[in-house]
């Protein structure tokens, strides 16, 4: 089976997929989940918007230079109360995050068309977050078994979305709450300085 595959990056850092939660506590993961990559389908897509799952990527890689920790100060969701004499003041204490920014991420999308290559090609994507920008490099032909094992132009972290006994969860769908499974395949070295 062919692939055409579209590269994308982008030349400045990127929060990691997972990492807005509690980095340094959990150290997040650097896969996409399903609907992550659903999400960047809908993008590139627009008419598959009242449609669900994920029809036209067929498979992608996820890689980078280095994860570099930044801390960013923060306030938390509630308030809180104080009696000062007869006035009662609220306040809104910060904190600081440290949070996981992944360096010189490359993303490769597969597809099962040339027409969708094309297409993707044309536009730039969303990692996570609006300011997470990448932007198309190239389109490659290849095919299914190449994808899969060439270790120098294919290298990444992939969730094959697929409950198995190796699956683990990985989240929750944002829209249905439905639980998310998967499991890690790493071709080649994903991180690609060290």
């Amino acid at each position: 089976m062919k692939y055409y595959v579209v590269k994308y990056s982008g030349p400045f850092g990127f929060i990691k997929p997972w990492t807005a939660v509690r980095d340094s506590e959990t150290f997040s993961q650097q896969f996409l989940t399903p609907s992550i990559i659903e999400g960047i389908e809908k993008k590139l897509f627009p008419e598959l918007l009242t449609s669900n799952g994920i029809s036209k990527i067929l498979g992608h890689r996820l890689s980078y230079d280095q994860v570099c920790g930044q801390q960013e100060q923060i306030q938390t969701r509630g308030w809180n109360s104080t009696k000062k004499g007869k006035q009662i003041l609220f306040e809104r204490p910060n904190g600081i995050l440290l949070r996981g920014v992944l360096i010189n991420p490359t993303l490769t999308l597969a597809f099962k068309t040339l027409e969708d290559a094309q297409i993707a090609h044309k536009q730039h994507i969303c990692l996570c977050r609006n300011e997470d920008i990448l932007f198309p490099l190239e389109i490659l032909e290849t095919d299914k078994n190449s994808f899969d094992s060439d270790e120098n132009q294919f290298n990444g972290f992939e969730l094959i979305f697929e409950k198995t006994e190796k699956s683990f969860l990985v989240g929750y769908n944002r829209l249905t709450a439905e639980q998310m499974y998967g499991w890690i395949k790493v071709v080649g070295n994903p991180i690609t300085q060290y």
